[in-house]
């Protein structure tokens, strides 16, 4: 078993002390700087991810929109031959507006 002297004990402590002091000085406003650099990181990424569901939200009903537009052009040009009026399909009534000897299509 060691045994210390005196002056070794009061090595030893004076070294415990400035540990501590070394410590309490390297932590000093740290704890509440890295707590609040934490929540601000936490509220930045709160606000990115509800921006982030916002415009996918947003893109999605522009994409609904979108579909919908072109399924009514396509119904609308399935409706129509290529002259621009309505396709009579085989009604041999005239169209308003078009002299029946003109044959343009």
């Amino acid at each position: 078993m060691l045994t210390f002297t005196t002056d070794q004990w009061v090595i030893i402590g004076l070294v415990f002390v400035l540990g501590l002091l070394v410590g309490m000085w390297m932590t000093s406003g740290g704890r509440r700087k890295w707590k609040t650099r934490y929540n601000e990181e936490l509220e930045k990424r709160r606000v990115l991810e509800r921006d982030l569901k916002d415009r996918e939200t947003h893109w999605n009903s522009r994409e609904k929109e979108w579909r919908e537009r072109e399924t009514l052009m396509a119904a609308g040009r399935r409706d129509r031959d290529g002259d621009g009026y309505p396709d009579r399909r085989g009604d041999e009534r005239p169209i308003i507006g078009r002299h029946p000897e003109d044959e343009r299509r």
